[in-house]
C-alpha cells in the first residue's frame, strides 16, 4: 500500500488541528446558552444534544492526536488529548497506553484485547464474571439498550483500575498519577453540575451520554463481529463501516477502522484513499457493513467467543452464532 499510495496519504496533517476550535466554540457557547438565556426544556435539550455531540466528535479527532496523525510535540498532543478524552475520565497518556499499544497490540487476540469480552474460558476460570456480560449489547437484558450512553467512560475506569493493575502489558506504567488525574475529572464535572444547578441534566447528564453513545456506536462494532486471530491482521480481526457521507465527515471517518488499524499514524482524511486500495485488492477479505447494520448485528448477537469464530452467550451457552457468514455477506466483492 505504501508503495501504490501518494506519499502524502502518510505525511502528518497538522493543519487539521484548528477542527478543535469550532468544537470548543459549540460546547462552551452551548453551555452557556443553556445557563443563561432561560430557554424552555426542548431548547436547552437541542443544545445538549449539540454540545454532547460536540464533544463526541472532539474525542475522535483527538484520538488521531494522540496517534500522531497531525504531528506535534508530545506535550501538544496531551494538551488537545486532555480536551478530547478529558470528559470521558480518560487521561492523555493512560489512553496512550491502553489504547495506542495494548489494544492496537493485541487486537483480538483471546483474553489479550482490553477492549474485547474475551473467551469463554475466562467465564469458565472466574463464573462471577458471567453477570458482567448481561450489561452488553446482545445479552437481551433491557439495560443492555443503556450500555452505549456510559460504557466508554465506565469500561475506561475497568481497564484502569484492574486491567491495568493485573496485567503485563501495563508493567511500567503509572497507574497511581492516572487514577488522580481522573479524580480531576470527575471534579470538574461535579464543578459544572453543582454550578449548574437543575440545568446539570443539560450540561452534564446529557452531553455526557450523548458522547459516550457516539463513541462506543463506532468502537463496539469495529471488532466484536470479527473473529478472533491468531496474527494482527487487520483484514481478519477489524471492520470498518459504512456510514452516511455528512457524519463521515463530521465524525473524521472514524468509520474507515482497518484501514486505521493498518496505519494508525495516518491521518484519517486521506483514508478513503487505503479503502479502495482495499476494496480493489482484498475485497473477499475487507469487511465493511453499513452502520446501522452493524449496530443492529451487535445487538442480536452474543459477545463471548466459544471459538475463533464463534460468539456464544455465556448465560446460555445454547446461543452461539457463527461470524464466517457475515464476512462472505458483507465482504467489500459482493457490492
Amino acid at each position: 500500500m505504501k508503495r501504490e499510495l501518494p506519499p502524502d496519504t502518510f505525511r502528518a496533517q497538522t493543519w487539521r488541528v484548528i477542527w478543535f476550535l469550532p468544537l470548543q466554540m459549540l460546547i462552551w457557547g452551548g453551555m452557556a446558552v443553556i445557563l443563561l438565556a432561560g430557554l424552555p426544556w426542548y431548547g436547552n435539550l437541542t443544545l445538549a444534544l449539540v454540545v454532547g455531540h460536540s464533544i463526541g466528535c472532539q474525542a475522535l479527532l483527538a484520538h488521531e492526536v494522540l496517534h500522531g496523525a497531525l504531528g506535534m510535540s508530545r506535550r501538544w498532543q496531551n494538551f488537545f488529548g486532555w480536551l478530547g478524552f478529558g470528559p470521558f475520565v480518560v487521561p492523555p497518556e493512560f489512553w496512550r497506553k491502553w489504547h495506542n499499544v495494548v489494544h492496537h497490540g493485541n487486537t483480538n487476540a483471546g483474553d489479550a484485547d482490553p477492549d474485547s469480552f474475551g473467551t469463554l474460558r475466562r467465564y469458565k476460570a472466574d463464573p462471577k464474571q458471567k453477570r458482567f456480560t448481561r450489561l452488553a449489547p446482545g445479552s437481551g437484558t433491557w439495560y443492555s439498550y443503556l450500555f452505549l450512553v456510559y460504557s466508554f467512560t465506565f469500561h475506561a475506569q475497568l481497564v484502569l483500575w484492574f486491567q491495568a493493575r493485573k496485567r503485563k502489558p501495563f508493567k511500567g506504567f503509572d497507574r497511581g498519577k492516572a487514577i488522580r488525574q481522573s479524580f480531576v475529572c470527575v471534579a470538574a464535572w461535579g464543578v459544572l453540575a453543582v454550578l449548574s444547578g437543575p440545568l446539570a441534566v443539560f450540561t452534564v447528564l446529557v452531553p455526557f451520554m450523548v458522547a459516550n453513545a457516539l463513541g462506543q456506536g463506532y468502537i463496539l462494532t469495529n471488532h466484536f463481529l470479527r473473529p478472533q486471530t491468531a496474527t494482527n491482521n487487520p483484514l481478519d480481526n477489524s471492520m470498518s463501516l459504512r456510514s452516511h457521507p455528512v457524519l463521515d465527515r463530521l465524525h473524521f471517518r472514524f468509520s474507515h477502522h482497518v484501514e486505521h488499524h493498518f496505519f494508525p499514524k495516518m491521518s484519517s482524511n486521506k483514508a478513503p484513499r487505503v479503502r479502495v486500495w482495499l476494496e480493489q485488492h482484498h475485497g473477499d477479505r475487507y469487511v465493511a457493513m453499513p452502520h446501522s447494520t452493524a449496530l443492529k448485528l451487535l445487538y442480536s448477537t452474543p459477545r463471548v467467543y466459544r471459538s475463533a469464530t464463534e460468539l456464544v452467550d455465556p448465560n446460555n451457552p445454547g446461543r452461539v452464532v457463527d461470524l464466517l457468514p457475515l464476512q462472505k455477506q458483507y465482504a467489500a466483492s459482493n457490492r
